[in-house]
């Protein structure tokens, strides 16, 4: 569930600098914190981690400061990564190379490894409502090339950012019926759907697809469908797809493929990642190899490891000795 991270009033609102990362100073970074002086200060921040990451939502009416200083990076290294939901009133990005805002909808990417001053402004009806994870940049560096040091402003209306604040909506307000693995695995989809979302932004319009690549696109689909039937041929796929054979391996050609290699190719990748997950205890090889669509386990066995370099039965043998060794490794570590 959900707890307080920080909740401030008329009463104590001077010395939210001490209060804004928590108790133990677990959340954000450090930098200058401060409340604009209103009538009415009215405050709350509440968190729920997951994993290394932190769902936080926060309400203000009062408009909030926080500013991050060349000098707060010396004395604190820590790298974080913010993604901005921003659900009433507006945020303000500015740093030397200029300033950005983020209205309701919008979605603002920030890193605290460069100076930056960020307000949260209320709306006319003096309140400021946001949704914000913080996430070790080093989980966002594999999927994101660009520096978010100068912020990064995502307009609202592309859905995958609604589905993501959807999300984690609902994990921040789960009471606990949510195993730690599914939220887990929830907050990941959700940031890459946000990652996904900033990789469109230079091409906010779907390109135009050729009438080649449809039925290539068709094609593939087909071929993925099918691919566990030992029967799947040129022609049934061509008379699937409504297109003649001839066409289909000119469609394969763009892919610089033949219809044999893409459908070993796939049937073999399918069972190598099947037998890397799968427990030997509840299913054999042979159905591996039948449940890809090989005709029998022999021809299977040539193919894999000719192609792998290790025949089915070694790779799994390979694959659960690595596994136990983990484990053991694991509990060694637990008990010294």
């Amino acid at each position: 569930m959900a707890e307080t991270l920080f909740t401030l009033d008329r009463r104590n609102f001077r010395d939210c600098q001490h209060m804004f990362r928590g108790k133990r100073d677990q959340e954000y970074y450090s930098g200058d914190f401060w409340v604009e002086e209103s009538a009415n200060v009215d405050v709350r921040s509440e968190r729920k981690a997951v994993g290394a990451m932190s769902i936080i939502r926060q309400r203000s009416a009062s408009n909030l400061f926080f500013r991050r200083s060349q000098q707060h990076i010396r004395d604190d290294a820590t790298d974080i990564s913010i993604l901005w939901f921003v659900r009433r009133g507006a945020l303000s990005f500015s740093n030397q190379c200029g300033s950005k805002l983020a209205r309701p909808g919008d979605v603002m990417v920030t890193r605290s490894m460069s100076p930056f001053l960020i307000e949260c402004r209320t709306d006319g009806d003096q309140m400021h409502e946001g949704l914000h994870v913080t996430v070790p940049t080093h989980l966002l560096r594999s999927h994101i090339a660009q520096d978010l040091g100068a912020g990064l402003v995502m307009a609202g209306g592309r859905p995958e950012l609604a589905m993501a604040e959807r999300m984690l909506g609902e994990v921040f307000a789960d009471d606990g019926r949510l195993g730690e693995p599914s939220a887990r695995l929830l907050v990941d989809t959700a940031i890459a759907l946000v990652v996904n979302a900033m990789q469109g932004l230079e091409d906010l319009q779907p390109s135009r697809q050729s009438i080649a690549e449809r039925r290539l696109e068709e094609v593939l689909r087909f071929i993925e469908v099918h691919l566990s039937d030992p029967q799947l041929s040129t022609a049934m796929v061509a008379r699937g797809c409504g297109i003649s054979p001839r066409y289909l391996s000119f469609l394969l050609r763009l892919r610089e493929t033949s219809f044999s290699e893409l459908v070993w190719e796939q049937r073999l990748v399918k069972a190598r990642e099947w037998l890397g997950k799968s427990d030997p205890r509840s299913i054999s090889i042979s159905e591996i190899a039948y449940g890809v669509g090989f005709k029998s386990p022999a021809h299977f066995s040539r193919m894999f490891k000719r192609v792998f370099g290790s025949n089915p039965r070694e790779f799994r043998g390979e694959k659960c000795g690595s596994e136990a060794f983990l484990e053991l490794s694991s509990g060694s570590a637990l008990l010294q």
